[in-house]
């Protein structure tokens, strides 16, 4: 109580000091203010007790500051004592709770270990029995799956058995008949190659002989003239000099001036100098440049002296053109006369193209499509009265395909219209259940049967 009338007085003694203080101040600014000198007892009196109200207010603020401190020392040393005992039965209290929370955890841990546990082994032995039942059940289908297949796999070994024993059977007959097809062909083959050494030997005899050598080639020239001309463009043995009996093996009619009664030939004479060809293949045989040089230039000169004898008998403008052609039925030979070096210059310089097998059937092909074109542009008046022709009914076709494509247009939509009930119908029919193949067969059979005959086949 005392420090709380202190504490209560003190600011109040501070106030009327200050008062006093300020009233003496003003009183001493206003007795000089008049100019007097006048010394007040009481003045000095009031001053003297100001300052002894100072002095002894600055002893009670020490004094009262003095008590605080204490007060406030000694409420610290209670605060941090009590602080001290809180933090202590708190601590305390604390532990308590922690160890009531962890016995609490312990035993609701037991409680679940144990709930987990028993639901556990519920669980297993749950998942024993449906393990069981489910083993027994794929065990059971198992065996029926076994059975099924060993079934079926021995109705499968028998027909495999029955099929492969029926095609090795027909295997067996084919690849015997085969062998003896194969033995029969061999057969014939033998007997045709002993045909052909005969031919062969046949054949030489004849490229032996000059006349029959010359027969040979004429041949091969009239083979290569009947398959590319018709018999209307050429003809054999024909007098192509007025005048002349000689007459040249073929010669092809090309069209003259107009009149198709007096063409214009070309020669075509088959020639073959087998001795001069044969003694240049022995040459180069033997790897020998004399004698293929030798051989070369007497090839060159019968091949000369040939299409001398060629250009004499057969070659007579107008009646003729103005050369002729030498056939050579080799293409060997016609190789090797290529080959020597100037020769051709000399056959062009004397009238005479030389042709080979190939050569000779590209210019007859050339000349044949020469003919076509000169019949096409002879007739074409009447290509042009084909295609007026042709024109005309081809619009009558345009009109007879705008119908069809009408009708179809037609037939088209009936389709589609059909499509759609038949749609629509299905989708009125969707919750009825179908019946089976085999009912629906013997309930509707008949007319089934009748439909499908009655349908027409596509």
């Amino acid at each position: 109580m005392n420090n709380l009338d202190s504490s209560f007085l003190l600011p109040l003694l501070i106030v009327i000091s200050t008062l006093a203080l300020v009233f003496s101040v003003m009183g001493w600014f206003r007795a000089r203010s008049f100019g007097t000198a006048i010394q007040d007892p009481r003045l000095d009196q009031l001053l003297a007790g100001q300052d002894r109200l100072e002095h002894a207010l600055r002893h009670e603020q020490a004094e009262s500051q003095r008590q605080m401190r204490a007060e406030f020392a000694e409420s610290s040393r209670a605060l941090r004592t009590e602080l001290a005992q809180s933090d202590a039965e708190f601590r305390g209290a604390i532990s308590r709770d922690a160890a009531a929370g962890r016995s609490e955890s312990a035993e609701s841990l037991a409680r679940f270990a144990a709930g987990f546990a028993e639901r556990l082994d519920m669980l297993t032995q749950a998942n024993e029995r449906r393990i069981t039942e489910l083993r027994s059940a794929v065990e059971e289908r198992l065996r029926a799956l076994q059975t099924d297949n060993a079934t079926k796999l021995e109705e499968m070994r028998r027909t495999v058995d029955e099929k492969l024993h029926a095609t090795l059977e027909q295997r067996l007959g084919e690849s015997f008949k085969q062998v003896s097809d194969r033995l029969e062909s061999v057969q014939k083959g033998l007997g045709e190659m002993q045909s052909l050494a005969a031919g062969v030997g046949d054949l030489k005899r004849v490229l032996t002989n000059v006349k029959t050598r010359g027969t040979w080639g004429e041949v091969q020239l009239a083979r290569l003239i009947e398959d590319t001309m018709t018999p209307e463009q050429y003809a054999q043995n024909v007098k192509t000099v007025p005048g002349s009996d000689a007459q040249v093996e073929f010669a092809i009619r090309l069209p003259g001036s107009g009149d198709l009664d007096h063409p214009v030939w070309l020669p075509i004479d088959a020639k073959f100098p087998k001795e001069e060809y044969e003694r240049l293949m022995d040459a180069q045989d033997n790897a020998d440049r004399e004698g293929v040089k030798t051989s070369g230039a007497a090839l060159a000169r019968a091949v000369e002296k040939q299409a001398s004898q060629i250009v004499a008998k057969y070659v007579s403008p107008p009646h003729t053109t103005d050369f002729a052609i030498m056939f050579l039925p080799s293409e060997g030979l016609y190789a090797e006369v290529l080959r020597q070096p100037g020769l051709l210059d000399k056959l062009h310089d004397m009238r005479v193209n030389v042709a080979g097998p190939a050569n000779l059937a590209a210019l007859l092909n050339s000349l044949q499509m020469g003919f076509r074109t000169l019949a096409i542009q002879e007739r074409s008046s009447e290509v042009w009265r084909v295609l007026r022709a042709v024109k005309t009914e081809f619009g009558k076709f345009g009109d007879a395909l705008a119908t069809v494509k009408k009708s179809l247009e037609t037939a088209s939509n009936k389709i589609g219209q059909t499509e759609t009930r038949t749609r629509v119908m299905l989708k009125s029919l969707k919750n009825v259940e179908a019946m089976p193949e085999d009912e629906t067969v013997s309930l509707l059979g008949q007319a089934i049967d009748d439909f499908d005959e009655s349908e027409p086949s596509i």
